[in-house]
């Protein structure tokens, strides 16, 4: 840990230096990558700079507690037995900040809801999904913005494409990928059976132009007109966009924005994202030959969770991690939940 933690303040004190160069000022995306490294490196900081202070206060207790006087012996006693579990604390916590990162943990994310096999339900379950990330992200102060809808009966949604901006965003939310299962009476049931349907997440971090490099030669781009609720460009102009990548065959439409340029940008921006997410997932894949893969992006035609209405529980079952409390974690109160799955895959990075 030594080492490591040498390194990084090596690397604090370069990103500082960086950062006060004027020639990064004339650079958002530089400006704003060493922005990200340099809090996540200031962390790195304050918590070696506190285990150092909690460890020579206790070093100072333990020898008090030697002392010939017992009521300052005794004194220094009771701070022993306080500062021990400190100094573990602040121990746990670097190491864990030490852990070697996923160099996309920072970055935005575009989260994909699909529904799945189930019919009307699929939908609903896929709209209560949607809504569930959207409270997840309010919670947590992040940005939301809609890239697409398309909505299905009942108020469901057949398909949602969304950006989330923020700290960590990606880090937080990329175990979500994955099939999500759901039992409970649907709606539209009238004998109050218990149905099982499905949805498919896909969260993908924000490619930038020099992860995924996008030939013309290599796009077909076709325009044509908006279809379904979406203001009053709708039904009127050829705004809608699809952008076919040729070499993969991955197909992007976008019929949300109010011009046919935003369309294209936006279209663009998912293509890259889903490229980046497929170059990653091969890596995954190749990595979990080799090693125990519990919570990585390697196969997302997995199921990884049911919400079990009538049990009230939801289940995670990559880590085997179970929840009473349905209610709160459609609401949005998905922490614990992802806590565990954090805590899960950076034990399995421990040895990377």
């Amino acid at each position: 840990m030594e080492a490591r933690l040498e390194a990084a303040l090596a690397r604090a004190a370069e990103v500082e230096r960086e950062l006060a160069d004027p020639a990064t000022a004339r650079d958002p995306v530089k400006l704003k990558a060493l922005g990200q490294e340099h809090a996540r490196l200031d962390r790195i900081r304050h918590a070696a700079h506190r285990l150092s202070k909690l460890t020579d206060q206790l070093t100072q207790a333990r020898e008090l507690a030697r002392d010939p006087d017992p009521q300052l012996a005794e004194l220094a006693r009771a701070d022993v037995a306080r500062l021990g579990p400190e100094v573990e604390a602040a121990q746990a916590l670097l190491h864990e900040l030490l852990v070697p990162r996923d160099p996309l943990e920072d970055r935005d994310t575009l989260v994909e809801i699909r529904a799945g096999t189930g019919g009307d339900e699929a939908a609903l379950f896929a709209a209560d999904l949607l809504r569930m990330y959207l409270r997840y992200a309010e919670r947590r102060a992040w940005k939301t913005e809609v890239v697409a809808l398309s909505e299905g009966h009942l108020g469901g949604v057949r398909e949602a494409i969304f950006k989330v901006s923020g700290d960590r965003v990606y880090g937080r939310l990329r175990h979500e990928s994955g099939v999500h299962r759901v039992q409970r009476v649907p709606v539209t049931e009238a004998q109050g059976r218990i149905h099982t349907s499905a949805a498919t997440v896909a969260v993908l971090p924000e490619a930038e132009e020099v992860d995924v490099q996008l030939e013309e030669k290599d796009l077909k781009i076709d325009v044509f007109r908006s279809s379904g609720p979406g203001g009053q460009s709708v039904n009127t102009t050829d705004s809608a966009v699809r952008v076919t990548h040729l070499p993969t065959g991955l197909v992007v439409t976008c019929q949300d924005q109010k011009s046919q340029l935003q369309n294209k940008i936006r279209a663009l921006e998912v293509l890259r994202a889903r490229l980046l997410d497929r170059l990653i997932a091969e890596q995954e894949t190749a990595r979990s030959r080799e090693r125990r893969n519990m919570v990585g992006t390697g196969d997302r035609s997995a199921k990884i969770r049911t919400y079990n209405f009538p049990q009230n529980r939801v289940t995670d079952h990559r880590i085997n991690f179970t929840l009473h409390r349905l209610a709160d974690v459609i609401d949005g109160d998905l922490d614990e939940l992802m806590d565990q799955l954090e805590l899960a895959y950076r034990e399995e990075r421990v040895g990377v």
